[in-house]
């Protein structure tokens, strides 16, 4: 009795490049960041609209918040420096939602390589391997979007709770609080209803500074663990690369071919990725270092004048500050181990068992790989464990700095 043919596994590479983008999508439109090339019109109108929304809603916290500390007198300097904090979030935010506006073209790029990729699974494990990679990229973005969003809305409304406390009531007028300093002069916030425009025009634009920095570290880690996902693929294809039970070694002439282009092409699609986040991480480097600082004193202030809430809520902007940094120099850091490990695999290989001159185009492999493959801050930092460590370091010494100037 004949069997029947098994049914081929179906790869639906639709859904699993749907499965890698999908976190980054949903926080890189709402700025509009995300690449409408393909969209229709009405998708393109939609991307402009909500681009000149959120230019907007970022100046109109970013200039008055300016204005309030540089120009309103009745600020001592220890409400200037609480007010400098948001002040310098969104700057950062800002330089980082415009060097990303710069290279939407690269993210499209990246997209593209991301659903080409998808497209060539032909094995099980091949699709387990990305799979695997995409579900930590997925769980790096949801979480770190979770913990953003909620650590810097807490700081906000905690804020807010803290300042109604000392709300000044006069001439049957009461000063209502809002998260974020606003200069008077602008509009008269004591009033409704400017009061309520200014406080949600300060929200909505708390949502568009936490997308950016949220959607920059995710953007990175997903296209970063899609890389390391295609290097894995590369290791084990070199570990199969010779077959010491097969005799006719001839027939590793198209393994090796698949392995250079394959290799090639990683290597490309890295580089678009260092070319998007190399700005971003400068400005995610020196601006994690100066807000672990600030935060830290904030919570010194507090700790002394026994004001809880306001700790709690530093506390947990702090921790996902100090997240964010780390989930951007620990990607960097499992990207340079899978390329030193491809060189080290290649290194290990039978290569004695290769025809003609295999072996030295195996060499080349080796040479390339020899040069480990960075995320670098600017081109001058590269993202490691121990830049992390250096960050740490530098906001602690910043802090003792700003006691010392404040105490004496």
């Amino acid at each position: 009795m004949t069997k029947l043919p098994q049914n081929p596994i179906i790869f639906n590479y639709i859904e699993n490049k749907e499965y890698s983008i999908q976190p980054i999508r949903w926080l890189l439109k709402p700025i509009s960041v995300w690449p409408v090339r393909d969209s229709s019109i009405a998708e393109k109108i939609l991307s402009v609209v909500l681009l000149i929304a959120c230019i907007l809603l970022i100046t109109g916290t970013l200039v008055p918040c300016a204005l309030a500390i540089l120009l309103d007198e009745t600020r001592d300097v220890e409400m200037k420096i609480r007010d400098f904090g948001p002040l310098s979030n969104w700057v950062l935010a800002s330089l980082k939602y415009i060097s990303l506006l710069a290279h939407v073209g690269d993210i499209h790029r990246c997209i593209k390589h991301i659903e080409t990729d998808w497209r060539a699974v032909t094995k099980f494990e091949e699709q387990e391997v990305m799979l695997r990679s995409a579900r930590i990229g997925r769980f790096i973005a949801i979480f770190s979007a979770t913990f953003m969003h909620s650590g810097v809305f807490s700081y906000g409304i905690l804020r807010g709770m803290t300042l109604s406390e000392s709300a000044v009531e006069g001439d049957n007028v009461t000063v209502r609080p809002l998260p974020f300093p606003f200069y008077d002069q602008i509009l008269d916030t004591t009033k409704s209803p400017m009061y309520e425009i200014v406080f949600a025009i300060q929200c909505l634009s708390t949502f568009v500074v936490n997308s950016v920095a949220v959607g920059t570290c995710s953007l990175t880690a997903v296209f970063v663990m899609h890389a390391c996902g295609q290097l894995k693929i590369l290791i084990s294809l070199l570990d199969n690369l010779i077959d010491e039970r097969n005799e006719k070694i001839d027939s590793s002439q198209p393994k090796f071919g698949i392995i250079v282009e394959q290799h090639l092409k990683i290597l490309s699609f890295v580089s678009h990725i260092e070319k998007i986040t190399n700005v971003v991480c400068l400005v995610e480097i020196a601006g994690c270092s100066l807000q672990m600082c600030l935060l830290g004193y904030y919570c010194i202030l507090d700790w002394n004048q026994d004001a809880k809430e306001g700790i709690v809520a530093y506390v947990i902007i702090l921790i996902s500050v100090t997240f964010n940094i780390f989930i951007f120099c620990y990607i960097g850091e499992i990207l340079s181990e899978q390329c030193v490990q491809v060189g080290e695999t290649a290194y290990m290989t039978n290569w004695y068992l290769l025809p003609g001159n295999n072996a030295l185009g195996l060499l080349l492999i080796i040479l390339k790989s020899s040069i480990v493959v960075k995320i670098t801050a600017g081109k001058m930092i590269e993202l490691s464990l121990s830049t992390f460590g250096s960050v740490i370091k530098s906001a602690l010494a910043y802090l003792n700095i700003l006691r010392t100037l404040i105490t004496y």
